[in-house]
């Protein structure tokens, strides 16, 4: 549930939270206000609340000292109304007592509760009569035996209002601070996970991309995480990746240019010699000397132009509408080319045209590749066997050659496979390679349309 729940988005999260609050606050409300007379009654056995009303003293009081009054005629009696002054002094100052005849119902004598003319308690009163629906007044009524008859006296008390009123402040500030600090307490998370992101984000931008981001959940700002570590984890990838790039071309370079600094002194040795002309009858076998060094530098500067094909980052394509037999008018070149160098080479491609998209240059390129490295590795004795066939939605170019035994005296970096991989992939081909001890095959799989 609380998985499901960090899972939402925080516009329905912070609606479930305020309705929440909002029931947990108004049942609280609902517990204090429902127990107010019982704690009202606590508070007057403890002696900290009194109300006269409860007094049967008071009670008694009043049936006793009636018995000495007379009940007047009617209101307008003066003297008899004024003579019932010490019985309605009885009464405290939140008390006040009506009499009636008990025939006619009529009014007959009276006295408002002296603190009722206080207008501070009178506004008091009236503001917390509307809000309770008048809780606090206590009226009760009964008949009562006076000197001349009974009459039905209604007693009016008000001193429960000292104790319903501000227990009713108190209910709505214990309810409006609970929900209030339910509602809080949320916001206070979410900005809690929002510090968390912004301390991450400081973490990134101060170099650090190895630290985990935390789960935040699946709302906005745990999608903002999530998607924050997935880039911290790019940035972290490609900067290692850079740094291995960046580090591997510099041991390249290093090698390349130690090995290239060993032929050029041997070859401005050879030059110096010839310059001399001392030994004329040896000049020929240094020039063959000079040609083999001068062969062994453009090898590796060749590896060098290979190496920068394959680090090259990004290519720009030139991608045209292209027929099969352009395929097999470059391998048809290429396999001429490896014949004058004394290969025999069997090409055969099937008589089914095709469409395809793809770029001219690479594709030259490509294949420029892989008959340099036949030309360096491949054995003369043994045929090349190249193929072309259309197979379901692909052209399939394969070559297979037969490896010389000392190739393995040869330094290779497999630079011109590594090109070759990765202008096929450009093209949205696939290549395949299998090599055994003395068979190498290259198979290339190239998208049709």
């Amino acid at each position: 549930m609380t998985r499901r729940f960090r899972d939402l988005k925080i516009r329905t999260q912070s609606a479930i939270a305020i309705l929440c609050s909002l029931v947990i606050a108004f049942s609280l409300f609902e517990l204090l206000w429902l127990n107010k007379w019982k704690l009202c009654e606590t508070a007057e056995r403890l002696n900290l609340f009194y109300t006269q009303m409860e007094d049967e003293d008071f009670s008694n009081t009043l049936m006793e000292e009636a018995l000495h009054y007379n009940i007047p005629e009617s209101e307008a009696d003066t003297e008899a109304v004024a003579a019932l002054d010490p019985f309605f002094d009885l009464a405290g100052e939140y008390t006040g007592i009506y009499i009636y005849g008990m025939d006619d119902g009529l009014f007959r004598a009276g006295r408002f509760a002296p603190a009722m003319e206080d207008e501070g308690f009178l506004f008091f009163f009236n503001v917390g009569y509307r809000l309770t629906g008048g809780e606090g007044e206590f009226v009760q009524d009964f008949p009562l035996a006076f000197a001349n008859g009974t009459a039905q006296v209604m007693i009016y008390n008000y001193e429960r209002a000292l104790f319903v009123y501000p227990f009713l402040l108190v209910c709505l500030l214990l309810s409006i601070s609970l929900f209030l600090g339910l509602v809080l307490s949320f916001l206070n998370r979410k900005m809690r996970q929002v510090l968390v992101l912004k301390d991450e984000i400081l973490t990134m931008s101060g170099g650090d991309l190895s630290h985990q981001i935390p789960d935040l959940g699946g709302n906005e700002i745990g999608i903002l995480a999530s998607e924050l570590n997935h880039l911290r984890e790019s940035l972290y990838d490609n900067i290692q990746k850079e740094q291995e790039s960046r580090k591997a071309n510099q041991d390249l370079i290093t090698a390349l240019s130690h090995d290239l600094r060993t032929p050029l002194t041997i070859l401005s040795g050879y030059l110096e010699v010839l310059k001399l002309k001392r030994n004329p009858q040896t000049q020929e076998e240094y020039l063959d000397r000079c040609l083999k060094k001068a062969e062994d530098i453009k090898d590796l500067t060749d590896r060098m132009f290979e190496y920068a094909l394959v680090a090259e980052e990004n290519e720009t394509l030139e991608i045209v509408w292209l027929s099969t037999d352009f395929i097999r008018q470059c391998l048809t070149e290429n396999c001429d080319f490896i014949r004058l160098a004394g290969f025999t080479a069997d090409l055969v491609i099937t008589e089914t045209t095709g469409v395809l998209q793809s770029d001219k240059t690479m594709l030259k390129r490509i294949f420029n590749n892989l008959f340099s490295n036949i030309l360096k590795y491949g054995d003369k004795k043994q045929t090349v066997c190249i193929s072309g066939q259309i197979r379901e939605s692909e052209f399939l170019v394969s070559v297979t050659n037969s490896i010389k035994n000392d190739a393995g005296q040869t330094d290779s970096t497999n630079i011109g496979l590594k090109s070759v991989d990765k202008m096929i992939h450009l093209l949205h081909g696939r290549m395949d390679v299998q090599q055994e001890e003395e068979r190498f095959q290259v198979e290339l799989g190239l998208p049709l349309r």
